[in-house]
């Protein structure tokens, strides 16, 4: 069940939310706990009616290991640590790169030695034991006090507005929420804004793009002129920012609606004039979660500068497995991580010092439309291909002109303002969006105008994938 969906629009966002207002009223957060509890199971059972199973023993699994490092007289709170990462990484090894390893080990041994898994990947998997994982590394930690009420830890990992596409929350930023948050009007009324502005770059823009991508990259990138190479790729670039940070903004949205308050993930990531700083703005919550609990415990920046470098190429070649069982996002996160140390180097220093800014805007540009190359195409042979088709000059069998049309003129200029560029021009649209105190008449109508757009799109169209859905 998507976010954009006509079932979760008209029948179990209301629902829940009327449930929980009027558990709320009644008994306080507890009582609106327990329908928050039964929405979010049987959000994820939608989908995953089987795999809700892993999600409760995983749950459990945690349960435990926080119980056991919340003990002050535990001997042995390294080993138990281990163990509790080494189960979570279990799990999430199996169901998503059993077969990616197994493939290659067959290949060198010439014979299947190892029979493939036929499980399907479970639902936010690699979501929901981040935030496991998280859990248990405060506990050890002593960031965070061991959670003593197993439906307590149960709704913080499997909350539905943020279960099965992130943001990634950590325990330490919810704790309190848990049971003393305070749901007011202004917090539903900000949750419902938030939501629609969502709603509005998933439906409008990112389902746009998708459907042109999608389209064009059915033919060979041989066949495709270089235009038409690059005007492809550029549209891939917003529909995976307008699909990720709509999402995000929808999971914000629907956790302010229910008390919540959770952590940016986006912040305009395009207006970057450097890729260290577009991983300040990207994906916000992993890049944070990678710092914090594998490139500082590595050493970070403090143990010299080849241990530096050598531990960002940790990160960069997780973050790429992280997405998928596949080569090319393991490229694509190894080629973030080499601009991220080209940068370090020295590289970034002469970005600074660049006065004309536009020229380091091109550079991030270039560097993270070809990224996105090899984290959209099917193997890595089809990525260096569109690659040299954008970079060496071909006709190709089809060229822009085919596929322009005024749908896909007025997305692409929407994109490319929207993105960051009108905001950051036009600072009090920033505020007019994000800003948590009364809405005006004007943003009201403008609002309802994007909801009633996005209905008329869905109700028109049966195209409307979510990209991180897979992750």
């Amino acid at each position: 069940m998507y976010f954009s969906s006509m079932t979760f629009l008209w029948v179990f966002l209301p629902i829940t939310l009327l449930f929980y207002l009027a558990a709320s009223h009644f008994g306080k957060n507890t009582a609106g706990n327990i329908v928050l509890l039964f929405a979010s199971l049987i959000f994820y059972a939608w989908g995953e009616p089987v795999y809700i199973l892993l999600l409760l023993v995983s749950v459990l699994l945690n349960y435990i290991f926080g119980l056991l490092l919340g003990l002050e007289a535990l001997k042995y709170r390294k080993s138990v640590l281990a163990l509790g990462v080494a189960v979570n990484i279990g799990i999430l090894g199996f169901f998503k790169y059993f077969n990616f390893f197994a493939i290659y080990i067959n290949q060198a041994l010439g014979r299947e030695a190892v029979p493939l898994s036929h499980f399907a990947l479970p639902l936010g998997i690699s979501f929901y034991t981040f935030q496991a994982m998280s859990y248990v590394i405060d506990v050890y930690r002593r960031e965070v006090n061991a959670q003593k009420n197993f439906f307590s830890l149960l709704l913080y990992i499997s909350l539905f507005p943020q279960l099965v596409a992130g943001p990634i929350v950590k325990y330490k930023d919810v704790e309190t929420q848990i049971l003393k948050r305070v749901n007011t009007y202004e917090k539903r009324a900000y949750g419902v804004k938030r939501f629609i502005y969502g709603l509005g770059k998933k439906v409008l823009l990112s389902n746009i793009f998708g459907k042109y991508v999608d389209m064009i990259l059915g033919i060979e990138p041989g066949q495709l002129s270089t235009g038409l190479a690059w005007m492809v790729m550029i549209m891939y670039t917003f529909q995976i920012y307008y699909d990720f940070s709509g999402y995000s903004d929808m999971a914000i949205g629907l956790g302010s609606m229910f008390g919540f308050e959770f952590r940016e993930n986006f912040n305009y990531p395009y207006i970057s004039k450097s890729i260290q700083e577009f991983w300040r703005r990207w994906h916000i919550s992993l890049s944070t979660w990678f710092k914090e609990y594998v490139y500082i415990p590595l050493g970070g920046n403090r143990k010299g500068k080849l241990r530096t470098y050598g531990n960002l190429f940790i990160v960069f070649l997780l973050t790429g497995f992280w997405h998928g069982a596949s080569l090319t996002f393991v490229f694509w996160g190894l080629f973030h991580g080499f601009f991220m140390i080209i940068e370090r180097l020295g590289f970034g220093k002469l970005l600074e010092k660049n006065p004309v800014k536009l020229l380091n805007h091109v550079y991030a540009w270039v560097v993270f439309v070809c990224g996105w190359v090899f984290f959209r195409m099917d193997g890595l042979r089809k990525g260096f291909e569109m690659i040299k088709a954008m970079f060496i000059y071909q006709k190709g069998k089809h060229d822009v002109t085919s596929c322009l049309s005024l749908e896909v003129i007025a997305a692409l200029l929407l994109g490319f303002l929207l993105c960051g560029i009108l905001q950051t021009m036009v600072p009090k649209l920033k505020n007019a969006l994000y800003n948590r105190e009364e809405t005006s008449v004007l943003q009201s109508l403008f609002l309802f105008a994007v909801f009633f757009l996005c209905i008329v799109s869905l109700s028109a169209n049966s195209y409307n994938p979510f990209i991180y859905f897979r992750f």
